[in-house]
């Protein structure tokens, strides 16, 4: 106990701007074993810095951490088995977790100063909790489950903005404010010095007996069973009353603990005080001798200075042309922007005009429909009245047609009767004429035989001027080849090729090449007159050439055109 009182158990970081509390800290609590731990008025917006553990703080039994910019506790709160003070005044708190409430050494609960609206039903398990504080929060009701914290001998809050309890019962204290929380649940008020003795417990187990003797024994078992009650309470009495006592000498040994706590710890603030004194000493010293070099620095920071508040001016003047520039361009982006929203009312507007136009023209087209459906059902039953007197009409002239058709027949009848006979006398007249015909061929046959003869010798004779006008005795072998085409009188004939020998036909073509067989090719001519003239055709290798000469014209000289 001595060592928990002393000086070592307390770390104080109050006033020290931190935003959040130093890992060492932590470090210090664990291996010290540190009792007070004094953290107010600071920066802080949370307990735990991440990679710390708040079992590290489970041998604290005073944690300090008012004014701070605390929003929330930790959940994980029941790992502080020996807390018995709690200080979190003048904080940014909405809530409190549920975990607060398995503190079962927790005797001072200050929430002044927060921003909590609902005080949590789960604080009535603080069964040692003897002042709590919610003054200056949001909290306008209050839960019956308070009347459950038999030991709360002081409690602090704002009874005009309170509506449950009403203002009138929270303005008269915390006496009047439990016991109105007892009747509401159906609880009996017990004030705080009565806690430590325990409620008589009924017994209800009464057996019943006839008679006079089951009654007399049952009264006496009953007096019996008070009295040995009674014995128990009046040892419960006794000894609650002196724990009673030994936890007031405990409370008053700690209230001594703290004020040597405090005491040293102010001593230490003072020793604290004087070093930092001496080396303000110093640190004027210091300071003064910096001045002097700042002076000399200030100077020559001003000429800099002039010299940048020279080009910040031409700076300045350019990015104002720049701004007017700029403005000039918003103003055209606002009118573009107005053009837009107009441009846009227009074709909006043009939009629902067309959708009126559209219903307009669908009505227009339904009405249009509508009429021409029912004037298709008018002609619809006129052409099934026309159809009907027409099938009327076309069956009456059916019946008149097949008499006429029959009429018509044994006319038709006649005709070819007729026909017939005319038939039969035509066939007639065409047997005699082809009788004729026939004659004439046979006639006709007799003249293309002469002529026949007359194209050999004709042959021959050409042969030998041709023969007479080169010189040699047979034709030469550079492959000349001679077409002779003669006009005779024959008549009408037919075209025809066969092997040389002259055939019966008026026109030859002889081919004299000594490396084939001459051929004559005899088409049909004309009647060969005394103006018709005669064609020759000459062919070397593949050219060409037409001599054309009168019927009078001497062989040889003929021959002789052929040659050239």
């Amino acid at each position: 106990q001595a060592r928990e009182a002393g000086a070592d158990d307390i770390l104080d970081i109050s006033k020290c701007e931190l935003f959040e509390i130093p890992v060492s800290v932590f470090s210090m609590c664990r291996v010290l074993q540190k009792k007070v731990l004094i953290v107010h008025t600071n920066h802080l917006s949370t307990l735990l810095p991440k990679s710390c553990n708040i079992q590290d703080l489970s041998m604290l039994k005073i944690l300090d951490l008012h004014d701070n910019h605390l929003s929330s506790l930790p959940e994980d709160m029941d790992q502080l088995l020996s807390l018995q003070v709690l200080n979190v005044e003048q904080n940014l708190l909405k809530s409190l977790p549920s975990s607060l409430a398995t503190l079962a050494q927790l005797q001072t609960l200050n929430l002044k100063g927060n921003r909590i609206r609902k005080v949590p039903e789960s604080l009535s398990g603080l069964r040692s909790l003897r002042t709590l504080d919610i003054s200056q929060n949001r909290i306008q009701i209050l839960p019956q489950d308070l009347a459950h914290i038999r030991t709360l001998e002081s409690f602090s809050l704002d009874a005009e903005a309170m509506t449950y309890p009403p203002a009138s019962v929270c303005s008269n204290g915390t006496e009047a404010i439990k016991q109105f929380l007892c009747k509401e649940l159906g609880i009996k008020y017990m004030p705080p010095s009565q806690y430590l003795l325990p409620v008589l417990k009924s017994d209800g187990n009464i057996t019943e007996s006839n008679g006079v003797d089951g009654m007399f024994q049952q009264q006496m078992q009953e007096a019996e069973q008070w009295q040995s009650k009674f014995m128990d309470y009046e040892k419960r009495k006794e000894q609650k009353q002196q724990a009673k006592l030994d936890f007031e000498r405990r409370l008053n040994e700690e209230q001594r603990e703290r004020t040597q706590l405090i005491l040293r710890n102010n001593s230490h603030k003072e020793q604290v005080l004087m070093s930092v004194k001496q080396e303000q000493g110093r640190l004027d010293q210091g300071l003064r001798d910096q001045q002097r070099h700042l002076e000399v620095e200030r100077q020559r920071l001003q000429e800099e200075l002039k010299r940048g508040e020279h080009g910040a001016t031409n700076l300045i003047r350019t990015l104002l042309e720049d701004s007017e520039r700029r403005k000039q361009n918003s103003m055209l982006l606002e009118s573009l922007e107005k053009e837009r929203l107009r441009m846009d009312q227009l074709m909006a507007i043009s939009q629902e005009e067309k959708e009126r136009l559209r219903k307009r023209e669908v009505a227009a087209a339904m009405q249009e429909m509508l009429s021409e459906s029912s004037m298709n059902k008018i002609l619809q039953m006129v052409y099934e009245t026309r159809r009907r007197q027409l099938v009327d009409e076309a069956s009456s002239s059916m019946a008149e047609m097949d008499g006429k058709l029959q009429q018509i027949h044994a006319w038709q009848q006649l005709d070819q009767n007729k026909t017939i006979s005319q038939i039969l006398s035509e066939a007639e007249m065409q047997k005699v004429a082809f009788e004729a015909l026939q004659m004439k061929k046979d006639s006709k046959h007799s003249r293309i035989r002469d002529q026949v003869r007359t194209g050999k010798q004709l042959q021959a004779k050409m042969l030998q001027a041709v023969l007479q006008v080169t010189g040699t005795q047979s034709l030469p072998e550079q492959g000349l080849s001679v077409f002779v085409f003669v006009r005779a009188v024959v008549g009408k004939g037919c075209e025809s090729k066969q092997e040389f020998g002259f055939s019966d036909s008026p026109l030859h073509a002889v081919d004299f090449s000594p490396r084939k067989t001459a051929a004559v090719h005899t088409p049909c001519a004309e009647p060969l007159t005394a103006s018709t003239t005669c064609q020759y055709h000459q062919t070397v290798s593949t050219s060409a050439s037409l001599v054309t000469c009168d019927p009078s014209t001497p062989l040889q000289t003929f021959a002789q055109l052929l040659v050239s």
